[in-house]
């Protein structure tokens, strides 16, 4: 199945959905095959029902202008693409209002999957 983005401007832009432990949410994610771990927004991450402030999991995230040591939690289950990750980690992290999305859908993501994406057609699939 394909999903349509916008090719002329931006970064291309997915829908996702996601279950955490009180509720399920849609998102809108950045991909980012520059983002080898997906990230979703802390706030986000606690509406789900996660407490991060209990999160003993921390990794070292390198961003473009600091290191930082941030929460690793699993999610319940992750839709995007039209596929389904079950158990699924992701870091959490603050994203500036300005973002306008909910986090970054990385390469942990994409693993093991064939990534087509079409300018032509802004047309995206993951098989």
């Amino acid at each position: 199945m394909t999903y349509p983005f916008v090719p002329s401007h931006g970064p291309i832009l997915v829908k996702a959905e996601v279950t955490g432990p009180v509720r399920s949410l849609a998102l809108q994610l950045v991909l980012d095959t520059g983002a080898t771990t997906s990230l979703l927004n802390d706030a986000l991450l606690l509406t789900l029902g996660y407490e991060l402030a209990s999160v003993t999991d921390r990794v070292q995230m390198t961003t473009g202008s600091l290191v930082t040591s941030v929460p690793r939690v699993v999610l319940t289950r992750l839709t995007a693409l039209g596929q389904h990750r079950f158990g699924f980690p992701v870091l959490a992290h603050t994203l500036p209002v300005s973002a306008s999305v909910h986090g970054l859908l990385g390469l942990d993501y994409l693993r093991g999957g064939v990534l087509t994406i079409d300018f032509q057609s802004g047309r995206i699939t993951l098989a």
